[in-house]
């Protein structure tokens, strides 16, 4: 979408915007608060399952001296469930907005966009509280790494929408998709270094050899985007430390790659949505 054409339609966007935010804890009490439900009883959860019966235990942060594996899980898990939250929210804004599409003509991408900062103003207060926590545990000097969290987490907000725009059109051709993608996304969890040290990988890959050529499971591994942004995310956050720059270099290709596929993708077939829903 153009820029000019954005300046037309940003009034809309910050409507549609407030009203996913307004939308989402309407007549309840706690309002926002209820998103911090979530992550904290899934980091209850996973801390209990990973810490105390199957004993992962990852290095201490290198070197804030962090030791502490809720800490260290919610690294990773809040921003894979900011990204769980824009796929699977953004993939059905489509559908869930059919009978405004067919009655007026507004740019479509706006409804995937508004869904995705929604979510963003969510997963940045998440992320706030996470830093204070961290900063509380002892890693004071995690403030000074946060303008390069905020660039990281705006790269994987990037990186998300254009997985979410991909995905709402395939949706629109094949319903099933959310259902497929809903399966993806809980093996996808387990497919990363999240609740569990990526040094569980490593053991198996060493153990194992190359698989074929030079090849390592590790290599097939660590194709997986979510293995460089939670690295980057820890690198961060817990261990206040620069990013591997491989790691920095593929989250940014990655992530610019995504929102151009997904641009084009949906662009190609923005025009015939009214017909096809």
């Amino acid at each position: 979408m153009p820029l000019s054409e954005f300046n037309r339609s940003r009034e809309l966007f910050v409507n549609l915007t407030q009203r996913e935010l307004k939308g989402k804890y309407k007549r309840t009490i706690l309002g926002q608060l209820w998103s911090l439900a979530n992550p904290l009883a899934l980091m209850v959860v996973y801390s209990f399952v990973f810490a105390f019966i199957i004993r992962a235990t990852p290095e201490p942060g290198d070197p804030s001296g962090l030791d502490i594996f809720p800490l260290w899980l919610l690294c990773g898990l809040l921003p894979w469930i900011f990204f769980s939250n824009v796929v699977n929210q953004g993939m059905g804004a489509l559908i869930a907005n059919e009978s405004l599409i067919k009655k007026v003509y507004f740019p479509r991408h706006l409804l995937v966009l508004s869904v995705a900062a929604g979510i963003t103003v969510t997963w940045a207060t998440e992320m706030g509280v996470l830093l204070v926590a961290i900063m509380i545990a002892g890693a004071w000097q995690a403030i000074l790494w946060s303008p390069l969290v905020l660039v990281t987490m705006a790269f994987l907000a990037v990186f998300s929408v254009g997985i979410a725009l991909m995905l709402s059109i395939a949706n629109v051709y094949f319903r099933d998709t959310q259902y497929l993608v809903t399966i993806v996304l809980q093996l996808g969890l387990y497919l990363a270094p999240i609740v569990y040290p990526i040094s569980f990988v490593e053991t198996q890959s060493n153990a194992l050899g190359p698989l074929f050529w030079n090849v390592t499971l590790l290599d097939i591994y660590s194709l997986n985007p979510f293995v460089r942004f939670t690295a980057v995310f820890r690198s961060l956050l817990y261990d206040n430390t620069w990013p591997e720059v491989g790691d920095i270099l593929y989250v940014v290709v990655i992530s610019a790659l995504s929102v151009v596929i997904g641009w084009w993708v949906f662009s190609r077939h923005e025009k015939r949505l009214a017909e096809l829903l």
